[in-house]
């Protein structure tokens, strides 16, 4: 998948999102820069009955290309929160170590239940697969 080499590669990667998925409704998705090589990703995307995903991504860049450093996704139905990915890392955790630190929260008990999460990167947008896991899965 692509590395983005700069913080403005990401921003049209982020701004174009509803030309290239006709399932969004609406994204209030904001790049904003915080500091020099720091910048954050916040907002959600809002899809058909009342599904909605909430972005946040805290990212940097200087010499390199433009990184994931730390992130959450949540996924809601109305007031309901389904399930979310994040990067907390559980060391302790054996069967996540396939996917360390990435992880996607899930029923029953959504808080503690945890399966590895293999296609969340930081170095790759996750963006496109959190939709079309939207699309697939729920939609």
């Amino acid at each position: 998948m692509n590395q983005f080499q700069s913080l403005r590669d990401y921003e049209i990667f982020v701004y174009t999102l509803p030309q290239r998925y006709s399932s969004l409704l609406h994204s209030t998705l904001v790049v904003a820069q915080r500091g020099r090589g720091l910048a954050e990703l916040k907002g959600e995307i809002a899809f058909s009955d009342e599904y909605r995903l909430a972005v946040y991504e805290r990212l940097t860049w200087d010499t390199e290309p433009l990184t994931i450093e730390g992130y959450s996704y949540e996924v809601w139905r109305g007031n309901e929160k389904l399930y979310w990915y994040d990067s907390q890392p559980h060391p302790n955790d054996p069967t996540l170590a396939s996917t360390h630190p990435h992880h996607k929260h899930i029923p029953p008990d959504i808080k503690h239940h945890r399966i590895p999460a293999p296609n969340l990167s930081f170095t790759s947008p996750n963006l496109s697969f959190l939709i079309e896991e939207i699309e697939s899965d729920l939609l």
